[in-house]
């Protein structure tokens, strides 16, 4: 994981609703408990050909999406079975936040414990930023977290919101072990006071 307090990008738009694990990352790449190369088998089924040749036509294989860290997707976003390996995979591709309307809870908390921040932004919030990307194909935003605001090239402002300590943890650049190994010093004066 790496810190996030902004991030500005522009944005890869994939508007499908109830995207499912599988569709983020197929069952058969799963044998791996390692991060490494997940990110080439992103949306596999979406993204090559039997043959393993890409498809022009799916939006990651487009030459103006690459390097984009923002991905806009469909409400319910990463419904289904529970796989660590999902947030793995987008974060492998170059994702950095994911902008939904809804998301699956398992996702989600997996997406938070592994440096993928999921914001969540009402309907029409969400309208906004399709029309946005409609008129302005390469028009940059930027996810604020630590004001917890996607700001638009307009100067407008939506709100998002999430869970105070993953907020913390993801600022601070640690999982919920490293967020208690900080307070050892505080839990071992703790400790004096209760030793007879």
């Amino acid at each position: 994981m790496s810190a996030f307090t902004t991030l500005t990008s522009r944005v890869v738009p994939l508007p499908v609703n109830d995207v499912d694990t599988d569709q983020i990352i197929p069952a058969r790449f799963l044998k791996t408990t390692e991060k490494a190369g997940l990110g080439a088998s992103l949306f596999a089924d979406w993204r090559y050909r039997e043959d393993g040749c890409p498809k022009p036509d799916f939006v990651l294989n487009r030459p103006e999406s690459q390097g984009r860290q923002i991905l806009l997707a469909g409400d319910n976003f990463g419904c289904g079975s529970s796989r660590e390996h999902a947030p793995w995979a987008l974060t492998g591709y170059g994702f950095r936040a994911v902008i939904s309307t809804a998301f699956a809870d398992i996702f989600y908390n997996n997406a938070l414990k592994n440096g993928l921040l999921p914001v969540t932004v009402r309907p029409e919030d969400y309208r906004r930023l399709i029309d946005l990307l409609a008129e302005e194909p390469q028009a940059e935003i930027t996810v604020d977290l630590v004001q917890q605001q996607v700001f638009l090239p307009d100067g407008g402002a939506i709100d998002f919101p999430i869970d105070g300590f993953a907020r913390t943890c993801l600022i601070n650049d640690v999982d919920e072990l490293g967020y208690l190994l900080g307070l050892d010093n505080k839990i071992l004066a703790y400790e004096k006071t209760l030793a007879v």
